[in-house]
């Protein structure tokens, strides 16, 4: 009978299984990638969602969105994106892309334009707060920023104040208060395939639990990644409800945080406290 790999052994099978995925053209099914790390395709497919946070068919997915987006940020036609992506038609890179990014390619690659972010500033313990919102969901919630930071970030969308959703807010400001309770906001957050794996790990620490930048790049299947674990925490365009603040550095000190080490403190303290 074989023994079962360790832990180090199998993150390096699916490491290996994300880099074929992670190719030009059509990326190999799930039974090729099983056959190539000597695994059954069912227990291939537990353990790469268990160490990257994604099936392999939404890695594979999250990588051609990749470079569509990619394409489009540098200025480049729709149609040539399709084709650079791997998309097998138009109607599918149109559908891949209005889910991820809430909006049309063309409005992704024109710093937003066409479309309707509502916003408005909620007040918190832990100070004002900018909370901003696609139709698709929160694509900014950030510590001391206002309606110049929001339009740099998106210059040429609409920008509604006070467009959100009464309840949203509510919700919101109750997860900021108390950062333990348990809730889902749906999001439109954008990101390259590691950050959306780094940020689904976030999303996976418990309240009043703590990650080391290493713990996590080796859950996303790359031990090495460390410093690019923390560049994806500070792209974390929405915080608490990405708790990136449950990060902190190997030797347990706090590390950084976009929003300040005061605010990350008071953070982890409420939690810590609450699952006492």
């Amino acid at each position: 009978m074989t023994n079962p790999d360790t832990g180090s052994e199998m993150e390096q099978k699916v490491a290996r299984a994300a880099r074929m995925l992670d190719c030009e053209g059509k990326a190999p099914g799930l039974e090729e990638l099983a056959a190539s790390v000597g695994y059954s395709p069912a227990h291939l497919q537990r353990v790469f969602k268990r160490v990257t946070g994604l099936s392999p068919a939404a890695f594979a997915r999250a990588i051609r969105e990749e470079r569509a987006v990619a394409a489009l940020e540098q200025g480049g036609r729709v149609t040539d994106a399709i084709y650079i992506a791997g998309y097998e038609s138009p109607a599918r890179f149109y559908e891949a892309m209005q889910k991820r990014l809430g909006m049309t390619p063309s409005a992704w690659r024109k710093g937003g334009a066409g479309v309707r972010i509502g916003w408005q500033i909620i007040d918190t313990a832990l100070g004002p707060v900018l909370l901003a919102a696609t139709s698709k969901g929160l694509c900014r919630l950030a510590f001391g920023e206002g309606e110049r930071d929001l339009q740099a970030r998106f210059p040429n969308a609409e920008l509604v104040l006070n467009g959100i959703p009464a309840q949203l807010a509510e919700n919101v400001q109750r997860q900021i208060e108390q950062p333990s309770t348990a809730a889902e906001f749906p999001l439109d957050t954008g990101g390259t395939p590691f950050q959306q794996r780094v940020w689904q790990q976030l999303r996976a620490i418990p309240a009043g639990e703590t990650r080391s930048y290493a713990e996590i790049a080796a859950a996303v299947g790359n031990p090495r990644a460390s410093r690019a674990v923390g560049g994806a925490n500070g792209a974390n365009p929405v915080a608490v409800i990405v708790p990136c603040h449950r990060v902190i550095a190997a030797d347990g000190s706090l590390g950084g945080y976009a929003w300040g080490e005061a605010i990350k403190r008071e953070l982890l303290r409420r939690e810590a406290r609450a699952a006492q």
